[in-house]
């Protein structure tokens, strides 16, 4: 009886996992194939173009955590994103890393950055852009998730 109800309300929490999962997935899942594509085609573009302005630098749960949750909302690509900077940025190899200013506000072990870090305006464009699209990808997850089908729309007039 619940199912139905849920059903009646237009409520899908498994396309809202989905969505936040993959953007447009959700969608896809609720057999709107077209709108899924373009879903995913937009925020993905947000997140690549993100990227490859700002670096994968552009993701950092650890130095711009608030920038992060904003993220966050593009699901997991934004945490194999962060793992990838983690990983070859913030624990690179000693002769590409270089000291950071005293009193500089790092949170990196022993004050060392990359060579590799991107600067200035770039590496914020970038977050920026990564942050649209995740929170673009947060309200798409609520319209997977209580978009009631067009046959229910439909049949109620």
């Amino acid at each position: 009886m619940t199912s139905n109800r849920d059903e009646s309300l237009g409520f899908h929490p498994l396309s809202m996992a989905l969505a936040w999962l993959w953007p447009g997935l959700g969608h896809i899942a609720r057999g709107e194939r077209q709108r899924g594509i373009l879903i995913m085609s937009g925020v993905l573009f947000l997140f690549l173009g993100g990227l490859l302005i700002g670096g994968i630098d552009a993701v950092d749960r650890r130095e711009d955590a608030l920038w992060f949750v904003a993220q966050a909302g593009c699901g997991p690509i934004a945490f194999v994103a962060d793992m990838g900077n983690t990983a070859l940025l913030k624990n690179g190899p000693p002769e590409s890393m270089v000291s950071t200013p005293v009193g500089a506000a790092s949170t990196n072990k022993g004050g060392k950055v990359s060579k590799r870090k991107a600067l200035a305006h770039v590496n914020e464009f970038g977050t920026l852009y990564i942050a649209l699209a995740g929170l673009m990808n947060a309200v798409i997850v609520l319209d997977a998730g209580f978009r009631r089908s067009r046959t229910t729309g439909s049949s109620a007039a």
